[in-house]
């Protein structure tokens, strides 16, 4: 990345001319934007385009997203010496209702439809986001135009601060696991159907809170929300606590920092290219078009996880039911796959073409009854465990 950039003028001025015409596009229905051709083309030229420039930033107020939003502050400030980011955090839905497990509560949008509403009222110029809650379809006139270099993707059990406890291996018979994941739980019973599930909710500090309290033997985590918020006592030497993904695997764009704009806003797009990671962004909108594909949310234990390595692009996904009345479903295909002298769109194309087929997959071998069981469900949650027993 470049701190400045000099001589703008018409390189810049042509390139949000055809940042305008993308973003009319229909493709922008898959929610992303060629952000990098504007980027390469002013990045040859120009001026500190973001000195005297304000950015106003839409954030949750729990501790994990403000030290997100406070890291785009940083790297805005890096990248653009002058410009001005002011940071402004808001209470979500999600947030807000602590007493019921997330699939119960339904809706899609439950940690973004505030700092989307900033965005569309005009009182914001960016929301920034952990991926996985960003539904999957966007409101009309915004994009999720930035996906930053993806942090640990893995999920962590967490245990009590004094405990002998190193893996998930060491949990005993019956423990009490905090967690109101669909997906953790659907996945953790393939391994431990003897687990016990219990409703976790609250931010990160809470949540470990609770644990320390005794209320649960151990908790799931983001890995990269205790790594990101300073928890290192939390992650074991070896890293024997984080879960293998191939046990568990993650959920659609976890452990990714991702920002949404409005879509006719080329000036704030430019100021932002530079944070865009296009190898992560590939992973991840795979992801995200094959959770779109499923129509997924909170009710449905749908996980999924993208790989670019070695010349190609690998996709696995995994349906379970909430009732656990069947195995998870599992699927993945594999394809060759280069990033060099290509365009976004063309990546963005090829990589949600992948998702898509997978998803298919799921669907051609009965995920279809596990999406509908979970939408048709009322109580679904806790006590997943047993009730597949």
């Amino acid at each position: 990345l470049v701190t400045s950039i000099v001589g703008f003028g018409a390189i810049f001025a042509a390139g949000c001319l055809a940042l305008r015409s993308l973003f009319a596009k229909p493709v922008q229905m898959t929610h992303s934007v060629d952000l990098g051709g504007v980027w390469s083309m002013s990045s040859t030229a120009g001026t500190n385009i973001g000195a005297g420039k304000t950015v106003r930033v839409a954030t949750r107020k729990s501790p994990l997203a403000m030290w997100q939003a406070e890291f785009i502050q940083s790297e805005l400030e890096r990248l653009w010496p002058g410009v001005k980011v002011e940071l402004q955090p808001m209470s979500t839905k999600g947030d807000k209702i602590l007493d019921s497990p997330l699939a119960k509560v339904g809706g899609k949008g439950l940690f973004v439809k505030e700092l989307e509403t900033a965005l569309l009222e005009r009182r914001s110029d960016i929301a920034v986001h952990s991926t996985k809650d960003v539904p999957m379809e966007l409101p009309e006139g915004l994009v999720l135009g930035i996906i930053l270099k993806r942090h640990d993707p893995c999920d962590a059990i967490v245990f009590p601060k004094g405990s002998t406890l190193r893996s998930l291996d060491d949990l005993p018979i019956g423990a009490r696991v905090g967690t109101s994941s669909l997906r953790r739980q659907c996945q953790l019973l393939l391994k431990r159907p003897d687990l016990k599930f219990l409703e976790l909710r609250g931010n990160v500090n809470t949540r470990l809170a609770k644990l320390d309290s005794g209320d649960y033997d151990a908790i799931i985590l983001a890995a990269a929300g205790l790594k990101r918020l300073g928890f290192a006592d939390r992650v074991l030497p070896g890293e024997t606590n984080i879960i293998d993904p191939n046990m568990m695997l993650p959920a659609a764009g976890q452990g990714a920092l991702s920002i949404e704009l409005r879509d006719d806003d080329a000036d704030m797009a430019a100021l932002l290219a530079p944070l865009h990671h296009i190898p992560d962004a590939v992973t991840v909108a795979c992801e995200r078009a094959m959770n779109r594909r499923l129509s997924g949310g909170c009710q449905v234990p749908i996980s999924g996880f993208a790989q670019l390595k070695d010349g190609h692009l690998r996709m696995e996904a995994r349906v379970g039911s909430v009732t656990g009345s069947g195995p998870l479903i599992i699927k993945e295909k594999t394809i060759p796959f280069t990033l060099e002298n290509r365009s976004w769109p063309d990546l963005q194309k090829e990589c949600e073409a992948l998702g898509v087929q997978v998803a298919d997959m799921l669907l051609a071998d009965g995920a279809q009854a596990y999406l509908d069981e979970a939408y048709d469900k009322q109580d679904v949650g806790v006590g997943l465990a047993a009730s597949a027993k």
